[in-house]
């Protein structure tokens, strides 16, 4: 068994809402089970998004039926223990290290909170210890670790949808994604996923002779030295996934083709922004559902209402161990347009926007014709504070913090505004 386990004043809770869970890689779960609520968490946690790639599977019988199941079978890559009485888990988990391949991995869960019990554990390499009670996201949360721990910085991933076609979500992507790399400093690429009509490369003034298709069409080629060729670099910190916006194909994929494209940015960029286009397919719900936050982008009128209700609806219910979706309003006060305003459509939607970005089409209209940013054109304008403040949502960023502990902040803004 390898030894990787966590203290237990680094376990976390759900209320962590700065606790990110990279997904696990492809790996098979077998978890022994001594009582039926037990189980039935493992069960759950094994529906949760970031194992959608693991194989798991939950027996009854505890840490005898695992000793019994392997000894002529060959372990998977992580053993879920429920433990027992103190002796009998010590006992069980010295029988078991007889049986266990190199590199298998022992998780025990449903722990009293025993310090003695701990180090007994940790001398016998156990990989994680979770202690009572245990909920879906605390399995979760221990078998995605065990491998991020021994990975590079796993990037974030920011999905941004409309909740109607028309609705400007490409637009917030993108100035969301430019403040991100500005103001918050961090790496970051935007995906265009509309390979038929995407904007990433006309907002950004970008014309990349190569981008997302190439890696999408040739799913065998997809590698970090791969990736890296494709993507347009557009400031010190934003890079480009762009579109190749032709229609001399269509553009039908898998639910999955996506999927090693992501997972490979994943590996080396801090943040991936997801610009999804307005359509549902399994490839578009698959991304949603495995982004780590996601933002629908909607304006104020009846049919945004509902497509954003049944939006947050699905992905709340798909995504029950996440933090909810959260949305945005924009194009808001469009003149001589009956609309709805922001305070009923948060009393429909029970939650609040997290910004309401105002019509302006002249500041819009003109960005997008140069190939700008608005943080660009009016540095000023109170739409880049929505854009900032989007980004802080998402990220988790607090600028005040930021601000104040640098010593060179004031230089920087000047530098800035000229």
């Amino acid at each position: 068994m390898t030894k990787y386990y966590r203290r237990k004043e680094d376990h976390f809770s759900i209320a962590d809402g700065d606790d990110h869970i990279a997904p696990a890689p492809r790996i098979s779960v077998q978890a022994f089970c001594e009582t039926d609520d037990i189980a039935t968490t493992v069960r759950a946690a094994g529906e949760d998004r970031r194992l959608g790639k693991a194989h798991l599977s939950v027996q009854m019988g505890g840490i005898a039926a695992a000793i019994e199941a392997y000894r002529t079978a060959p372990t998977p890559n992580v053993i879920v223990l429920e433990a027992g009485t103190q002796d009998e888990i010590i006992n069980g988990i010295d029988q078991l290290a007889n049986c266990c391949d190199s590199g298998t991995r022992v998780v025990v869960v449903n722990c009293p909170n025993d310090v003695l019990l701990y180090r007994e554990l940790v001398q016998r390499c156990v990989s994680d210890y979770v202690m009572s009670p245990v909920g879906p996201i605390d399995v979760v949360r221990s078998i995605c670790k065990l491998y991020s721990l021994q990975a590079k910085a796993v990037g974030r991933i920011f999905a941004v949808v409309g909740a109607k076609g028309g609705v400007g979500a490409s637009t917030v992507a993108h100035n969301v994604a430019w403040i991100i790399a500005r103001d918050l400093a961090l790496d970051s690429v935007v995906a265009d996923l509309d390979l038929a009509f995407g904007t990433v490369g006309l907002d950004y003034n970008q014309d990349p002779a190569q981008g997302i298709a190439d890696a999408v069409l040739s799913p065998e080629r997809v590698d970090s030295a791969f990736i890296d060729r494709l993507l347009a670099k557009c400031t010190d910190h934003l890079s480009l996934l762009a579109a190749p916006v032709k229609l001399d194909q269509v553009y039908d994929f898998g639910a999955d083709a996506f999927d090693s494209i992501f997972d490979t940015l994943r590996s080396s960029i801090p943040c991936i922004v997801l610009d999804v286009p307005h359509q549902w397919s399994g490839w578009t719900r698959r991304a949603l559902v495995g982004a780590d936050d996601i933002l629908v982008v909607a304006a104020p009128d009846l049919g945004n209402l509902r497509n954003t209700k049944n939006l947050l609806a699905m992905l709340k219910a798909a995504r029950p161990h996440d933090r909810p979706p959260l949305y945005c309003l924009n194009q808001v006060g469009v003149p001589r347009r009956p609309e709805i305003s922001t305070k009923e459509f948060a009393r429909a939607i029970e939650s609040a926007p997290i910004a309401a970005i105002p019509f302006e089409p002249q500041l819009f209209g003109t960005a997008a014709n140069n190939g700008q940013m608005v943080a660009e054109l009016a540095p000023g304008h109170r739409a880049v504070g929505m854009f900032l403040q989007i980004a802080q949502q998402l990220t988790g960023s607090n600028m005040s913090k930021r601000k104040k502990s640098s010593l060179l902040s004031p230089l920087l803004g000047k530098l800035r505004a000229k």
